[in-house]
């Protein structure tokens, strides 16, 4: 099975296109769950090829079972039913044998036909085994703007949310049908049921500018269920928080938790714009500096009159000045270039990587692919290089 997707990565953008084009010539009314816009569509290519990878990966490790529950769960949101399943292994099958060539045997068919039945059974059980709703409908009851590019919105979600600080959701609005994106919530758990999302504008953006710009009180988004691994772990050890740009979002929600839980050791936060008048939440940071012995807080932002760029290396230096790093929690939030780039310094400062907590990005080094070495296409398929973090058009997920 691996040794043909070897194959099959080499031609990825071939077989993904396949894969919707056999796809929806067969079954027509099945096209109307995808997005509309030639731009969502690719983002789709990308993440089913970049789904498809993983499991092919980890085929054999026992964290793919609930990996597929939970992509089963999240799915009934693009109101996909059991009876999809069938028709989509049938594309899938098609396009694998249609890229791997000779490599693609009766033995290869049968191995693949197998492993996605197993796919297919396992998101079909997470899905049946939910006792969540498909999305929550979600009424704006505030929206803030700071600036033309960022804006804070106030959601009361119409039944019981259920969420831990530091993980995201999916959301998606009428302005922009059959779109979703994925923002980090922006508060821990409140009486009141509401939750905050954090949306930075994206410049060629779909939904970030209708919910930036054109969103108002009384509409009514929906949310998917909350997930992610960005949650807080109680231990004995200090703890570090860094956030960039919107990503401060979950760590805001995680400051929220341990203002309510005080913490025994001490909290280092390190908050990273792009330039001052992108510290947006600063009043409310500086309160809690003031009023929490436990928490300590640097901002790090470009010089006067310097490149935005620069707040990449005053952030390392400030973290190479923290020290005792083997000993640190530490939690990353924001761009996943910006995620990649700081963990590898941290990792160079002797962090330990079982203690860096942040929602997975693809890996990073000296070069574009794992490693340093260059990306062969698949992996450019699945990662394709970005601008620097500063760029906003490069900030994911929108």
């Amino acid at each position: 099975m691996k040794s043909s997707f070897a194959v099959v990565e080499r031609r990825a953008e071939q077989a993904v296109k396949f894969f919707y084009s056999h796809l929806f010539w067969h079954n027509p009314d099945i096209r109307e769950l995808f997005p509309a816009s030639p731009e969502d569509m690719e983002r789709q290519r990308d993440r089913l090829f970049a789904a498809l990878t993983h499991v092919v990966s980890r085929i054999d490790d026992d964290s793919l079972g609930p990996y597929l529950r939970d992509l089963g769960r999240d799915h009934r949101k693009f109101l996909v039913g059991p009876e999809h399943y069938a028709v989509v292994g049938s594309s899938l099958l098609a396009a694998l044998a249609e890229t791997s060539g000779a490599a693609w045997t009766p033995r290869v068919e049968k191995t693949w036909a197998e492993a996605y039945q197993v796919v297919a059974d396992a998101m079909l059980a997470g899905a049946a085994a939910s006792e969540d709703p498909p999305w929550w409908d979600a009424e704006v009851v505030r929206h803030l703007r700071y600036g033309e590019d960022v804006a804070v919105l106030t959601l009361r979600p119409h039944l019981p949310f259920p969420h831990l600080p530091g993980q995201y959701a999916g959301v998606s609005s009428d302005r922009v049908p059959r779109t979703w994106r994925t923002y980090s919530l922006g508060n821990a758990p409140r009486a009141d049921g509401t939750v905050d999302l954090h949306v930075s504008r994206i410049q060629g953006g779909r939904l970030s500018p209708a919910l930036v710009a054109e969103t108002r009180p009384g509409e009514v988004l929906r949310m998917g269920a909350a997930g992610g691994r960005l949650t807080f772990r109680r231990t004995d050890r200090p703890v570090s928080l860094i956030a960039a740009g919107t990503g401060w979002a979950p760590v805001r929600a995680i400051l929220e938790y341990l203002v309510e839980h005080p913490p025994d050791q001490d909290v280092r936060l390190f908050v990273v714009a792009r330039d001052g008048a992108h510290l947006y939440d600063r009043p409310l940071i500086d309160t809690y500096a003031a009023s929490c012995r436990w928490l300590g807080v640097t901002y790090i932002t470009p010089a006067p009159g310097q490149h935005r760029n620069q707040a990449t290396d005053r952030l390392a230096t400030a973290l190479s000045h923290r020290g005792l790093w083997p000993d640190q929690d530490v939690y990353l939030s924001g761009p996943a270039p910006f995620i990649g780039e700081t963990a590898h310094v941290l990792e160079e400062l002797g962090a330990r990587p079982d203690r860096l907590f942040h929602d997975r990005v693809p890996a990073v080094g000296t070069g574009n692919g794992p490693g340093g070495r260059p990306l062969g296409f698949g992996e450019w398929f699945l990662h394709r290089p970005a601008p620097h973090w500063h760029d906003p058009a490069a900030r994911t997920p929108e």
